[in-house]
């Protein structure tokens, strides 16, 4: 019996235990769903945290990941708020009264 018959050689990525050990997992941008890749030093990964009716943490989170293309062009804040209220993680920002209105109190004039 050979012994590469007895022993195989592992699958690529993969120890002889097979446990995985590849050294980059490729993201993919949650806003645009484009790839992030190795040299995008500019993309950010995000865990909001679950809170409560109270507010206190519940051990949950989820994950976003932002390329650096949708930070480059300023538009990072408004996408992360856009995910997190289709995530229900909050309201939508359309519910909220725009600060140029006027103010709540009544001194407009």
């Amino acid at each position: 019996m050979d012994l590469d018959e007895k022993n195989p050689a592992p699958e690529a990525g993969k120890d002889s235990k097979g446990n995985n050990v590849e050294l980059y997992y490729p993201r993919k941008c949650s806003a645009t769903n484009r790839l992030i890749g190795a040299k995008d030093h500019a993309s950010v990964q995000i865990n909001i945290g679950h809170v409560d009716e109270f507010g206190a943490y519940t051990g949950e989170y989820t994950t976003f990941a932002l390329c650096g293309y949708i930070r480059h062009n300023s538009r990072g804040d408004s996408s992360l708020n856009k995910l997190a209220s289709e995530a229900g993680l909050m309201k939508a920002l359309s519910s909220f009264p725009h600060p140029s209105f006027g103010s709540q109190d009544g001194d407009d004039e």
